[in-house]
């Protein structure tokens, strides 16, 4: 009797278990066709818009990399010893900007790497302070502002701001405004008669 009850339930699950695989597989192929759908494939319409795309970013990427080996050789010439090396602008000048940003754990480490590469401390010094002279001029919301800026520095630390009283109009005084008071003199102490 036992017998028969074990064969019939064998029986049962191998009947069983051939559609619950198809259900299993065909439950799996939906969610991979379902993942493969959120991938972002892209349709055929999609892939001509980023085919025609693909050209204008490869031609805004190669102008970036030209204009950035142009600011290195620019560097190179300008600055004599190891900071107008590329590997010593390039680092440097970020971790300036992350300094300007406040984001001081990251400069720290950035700055970390510029002096295992031999590079002069004092040169982000200086360029910082530069920095910091031309505050007025750095817009936030466009970010071009700020790098051009920190190059501009990195290539010359002692640049000055163009004062703005000597671009204004100046006004002549007239003898109507008021003159400073001139302080009084110190009254003057009697000296003590020499003694006879």
């Amino acid at each position: 009797m036992r017998r028969r009850v074990l064969e019939l339930r064998n029986a049962v699950l191998r009947q069983l278990a051939v559609p619950s695989l198809v259900v299993l597989l065909g439950i799996g192929s939906a969610f991979t066709q379902s993942a493969f759908a959120q991938s972002g494939d892209l349709k055929p319409q999609d892939q001509g818009k980023a085919a025609a795309a693909a050209p204008a970013d490869a031609a805004k990427e190669a102008s970036q990399n030209q204009r950035r080996t142009d600011e290195f050789a620019e560097a190179a010439q300008a600055i004599n010893g190891p900071a107008g090396n590329p590997e010593c602008v390039w680092i440097g000048r970020r971790v300036v900007v992350l300094l300007w940003r406040d984001d001081l754990d990251t400069a720290f480490r950035h700055l970390d790497l510029y002096d295992r590469f031999g590079c002069p401390g004092g040169h982000i010094q200086a360029t910082f302070r530069c920095l910091t002279r031309f505050a007025a001029q750095i817009d936030n919301k466009v970010p071009e502002t700020l790098t051009s800026r920190v190059h501009a520095c990195w290539i010359n630390p002692a640049a000055q701001v163009q004062a703005a009283a000597a671009s204004a109009p100046a006004t002549p005084t007239t003898g109507t405004s008021p003159q400073p008071a001139a302080s009084p003199a110190p009254a003057a102490s009697p000296s003590p008669a020499p003694p006879k």
